[in-house]
């Protein structure tokens, strides 16, 4: 196995024990995306150099003995995180040129840790997407089969990590965007609770569901990733000064006498058969591991979606007023006015998807629609919440489908926009709720395209979370396989 497709603990190890070095880890990495990218198209910037002189700075530490588990490790960054003197795209033409004059916090916190930063990856535009085939980079494809989906909007990065370009990665997740795409690319992803990591310097969508989270190629991988980014930043005004726990350290207490919630609004018509056996298979994995396993009901799910793409969309349609070229980005030459080059800076630099979402957006908070949309949206999140707190009350986790269905090909939903909203019906909820949740790999269908389980945890309780996942990947292995390139 090449060294790119270890895992961050197996990686550390070899590190440490000085059986290689980060600057052979980070030449075999950028080797293995010369000789796949062309099939993928996961990365958008490529950082080699700067990724060398990290992983020089790296092995200094390692041989003076104060490396720590990150130090010498090859990670991506989905293209929505701001980097330091690295072009940051988000995916849009608007964006085309712009380059950071500082680093998002968690980029920081990685860079201070020692990680080695091998690029920007691709992304539905502005993270407006379930499928990353609104990236004005191109289609990013699955790993498994090439004429299908990743999933989105983090689909660079669940492909960077499937495929073995890079050890880890961070995603971005507004509706499922970290989920949906491991689900599909067949690894691990998680959506901390709102608040957990700090979204300083992460190119907002929807700010108030927008969630930082780690990509891995397992359980345990996942929780020190998350470890390293987690905890308070007072440049995040929604960050919550809560300490972190040490997630490694509770990993393997496994699930016996927990109790799991089976809500039997995510067990519906429309549920692929195959997905429905994976994830039956998994209920008797946890019954097998001790857990029991609880019917419970979260009854204002059904309008989990509608709730969904009318907050999303108000805010997106307001955080994305910024991108006029005036300040910064792309600016439409040859406009005859100021009006003029708002306008044409925008139709031209926007795709079809996000000035969709801008014009449901600004419709929903315009005057006269505000009380009918927008604020009735919001009393309908409140409600979903008191669903979700009313339910832990009772049981410890939640286990349900990741996705309806596996990931499907590229072009089957583009026309019909509202069928791929309900692609992350399953995923939204907990968005909308702020509480965590996260994706392990459960199976494949018949034409070998992985399957997603998802487990939502109680607000902040992530480590508990962890610890079930952890318990089904011991059990199982689907987390071991890796697609041929």
């Amino acid at each position: 196995m090449s060294v790119p497709q270890l895992t961050i603990s197996d990686l550390a190890k070899q590190l440490q024990e000085q059986k290689t070095t980060a600057m052979a880890v980070t030449r075999q990495s950028i080797e293995r995306i010369n000789s796949t990218d062309g099939q993928l198209n996961a990365f958008v910037t490529r950082c080699d150099d700067a990724a060398f002189k990290e992983a020089a700075a790296a092995d200094v530490q390692l041989r003076a003995g104060s490396a720590g588990p990150l130090t010498g490790i090859p990670l991506g960054l989905k293209d929505i995180f701001s980097t330091k003197g690295v072009r940051t795209t988000c995916g849009s033409k608007i964006l085309d040129n712009y380059v950071p004059v500082y680093d998002a916090t968690v980029v920081e916190r990685l860079r201070k840790q020692g990680a080695v930063i091998i690029g920007k990856l691709n992304m539905d535009e502005f993270a407006m997407g379930s499928s990353n085939e609104t990236s004005s980079a191109g289609v990013c494809r699955n790993p498994w089969d090439r004429n299908h989906v990743p999933g989105g909007s983090s689909g660079g990065s669940a492909v960077a990590v499937a495929a073995g370009q890079v050890a880890a990665a961070l995603g971005t997740d507004t509706g499922g965007s970290i989920r949906q795409p491991a689900a599909h690319c067949g690894v691990v992803g998680l959506k901390p609770t709102y608040g957990r990591v700090s979204r300083y310097g992460v190119i907002a969508y929807a700010s108030s569901l927008d969630q930082v989270g780690p990509i891995t190629r397992n359980v345990e991988d996942c929780a020190l990733l998350l470890a390293a980014i987690a905890g308070y930043d007072p440049r995040d005004s929604t960050s919550v000064d809560r300490p972190v726990p040490d997630y490694q350290a509770s990993l393997n207490e496994g699930v016996a006498g927990k109790k799991i919630g089976l809500p039997r609004e995510y067990f519906i018509d429309g549920l692929d058969p195959e997905v429905k056996r994976a994830v039956d298979a998994a209920m008797e994995v946890y019954r097998g591991l001790g857990a029991e396993l609880v019917p419970v009901s979260l009854p204002h799910t059904d309008y989990s979606v509608a709730c969904y793409y009318l907050i999303a969309t108000a805010e997106a349609s307001s955080n994305l007023a910024r991108y006029d070229g005036v300040r910064f980005g792309v600016r439409h030459a040859g406009a005859g006015g100021l009006i003029d080059m708002y306008q044409q800076t925008r139709s031209a630099g926007f795709g079809d998807e996000v000035k969709r979402r801008i014009m449901l957006g600004t419709y929903a908070l315009s005057s006269g629609y505000y009380d009918a949309y927008y604020l009735k949206a919001q009393k309908v999140r409140t409600l979903i919440r008191q669903d979700f707190t009313r339910v832990f009350a009772q049981v410890d986790l939640l286990l349900t489908p990741v996705a309806p269905t596996a990931a499907f090909k590229i072009g089957e939903k583009t026309d019909d926009p509202l069928q791929m909203y309900l692609s992350d019906i399953f995923t939204i909820p907990a968005n909308l709720a702020g509480t965590c949740a996260m994706s392990i790999p459960c199976g494949f269908d018949a034409a070998g395209l992985p399957i997603g389980l998802q487990l939502i945890g109680k607000p902040f309780g992530e480590g508990e979370m962890l610890q079930a996942a952890r318990a089904f990947e011991q059990a199982t292995d689907w987390h071991t396989r890796q697609p041929s390139l």
